[in-house]
C-alpha cells in the first residue's frame, strides 16, 4: 500500500512539473495566467511569479491586467523580495487608483520598505524611507483597517532611529571624545524629546561634560583673545547636572551624579575665591 501511495505521489509530482514546464514554453497567455493563479493559490509563489513575468506586458490595457498586476506584485512580497515588491505595489497603486485592492496594495508596498529596514547598528537610509512610505499611507488612508499596524511599524522604526542616535552619542563617550558626545546627546534630546532612553542620555551627557570640564586646560587662545575655558566648561557641566537631577531625582545614577557634582562645586569654588 505504501509503495502504491509513493508511486501515485511521484506520478502526480512529475505530472505537475511537466504541466508547469509546458506552460512556460506555451505561447497561450491565458494558459499561463490560469496556471499561474492556481500555483499562487497553492502557495507556489516563485513558480507563479515566473509565469506572471512572461505575460505582464501582454495584458497591459486589458480588463484582467489589474488582477494580474496585484498577484504579480504580491508574489514578490510572498517570496520576500521586498525591494521589487515595494516597487511593483507602487506601480499598481499608480496604475489603478480606483482599485478595490488599492488600500491593501498601498499598505503592503509601504510594509515592504519596513521589511528592508536593517538593524539599528547599520546605516538607516532604508528606515527613514520606510517611515516616509508608512506615513504617506497613514495620511492617505486615515480610516484604514491597517492603520493600527501601520502606526505600530512607524513606532518601531522611530525607536530604531532613537537607538542609532543614542548609540553614536554613547560611543563618543566610550572613546573619550567628550565634545562630540555632549553635542550628540544635545541633538538626541532635541530630536527625541519623549524617548525612553532619555534618562540614560541625560546621564551620559552630564558624564561627558563632567569629564571634559575636570580634565580641561584653564585657558584657550582664540582670535579675540584668551578665554577661561575650564571655568566655562565647569559651569556648563553644572547646568547639565541640574537638568538631570530635576528630571530624575531618584535615578539609579544618583549616587554617582552627586559625587561628580561635589567635585564640580569644589573646583568652581576656587574661581569664587580668586575673584
Amino acid at each position: 500500500m505504501k509503495r502504491f501511495l509513493y508511486i501515485l505521489i511521484t506520478i502526480t509530482f512529475l505530472s505537475s512539473c511537466s504541466e508547469y514546464q509546458k506552460a512556460l514554453k506555451n505561447e497561450d497567455i491565458a494558459t499561463k495566467f490560469k496556471l499561474g493563479e492556481d500555483l499562487y493559490n497553492e502557495g507556489k509563489f516563485a513558480k507563479a511569479n515566473k509565469l506572471f513575468a512572461q505575460i505582464v506586458p501582454n495584458y497591459r490595457g486589458k480588463p484582467q491586467a489589474e488582477k494580474l498586476m496585484y498577484l504579480y506584485s504580491n508574489s514578490f512580497y510572498k517570496m520576500k523580495d521586498y525591494y521589487t515588491a515595494g516597487y511593483q505595489f507602487e506601480r499598481f497603486a499608480s496604475s489603478y487608483p480606483k482599485s478595490e485592492k488599492l488600500e491593501e496594495a498601498s499598505f503592503l508596498g509601504a510594509k515592504s520598505y519596513y521589511m528592508l529596514s536593517p538593524a539599528y547598528t547599520k546605516d538607516q537610509k532604508e528606515t527613514k524611507a520606510a517611515i516616509e512610505k508608512l506615513q504617506d499611507f497613514i495620511n492617505m488612508f486615515p480610516e484604514s483597517e491597517y492603520l493600527s499596524e501601520a502606526n505600530k511599524l512607524v513606532h518601531e522604526l522611530d525607536f530604531k532611529l532613537e537607538k542609532k542616535a543614542f548609540s553614536i552619542a554613547k560611543q563618543y563617550n566610550t572613546i573619550s571624545d567628550y565634545p562630540a558626545s555632549v553635542k550628540s546627546f544635545d541633538n538626541f534630546m532635541f530630536d527625541f524629546p519623549g524617548s525612553t532612553l532619555r534618562e540614560e542620555a541625560l546621564f551620559l551627557r552630564f558624564d561627558s561634560a563632567y569629564k571634559l570640564a575636570v580634565n580641561s586646560v584653564e585657558y584657550k587662545k582664540t582670535l579675540t583673545g584668551i578665554v577661561p575655558l575650564k571655568k566655562t566648561r565647569l559651569e556648563q557641566a553644572k547646568e547639565y547636572h541640574d537638568s538631570f537631577k530635576k528630571a530624575y531625582a531618584n535615578s539609579k545614577h544618583t549616587e554617582e551624579v552627586d559625587k561628580m557634582a561635589l567635585e564640580l562645586n569644589e573646583q568652581l569654588q576656587k574661581y569664587s575665591t580668586k575673584s
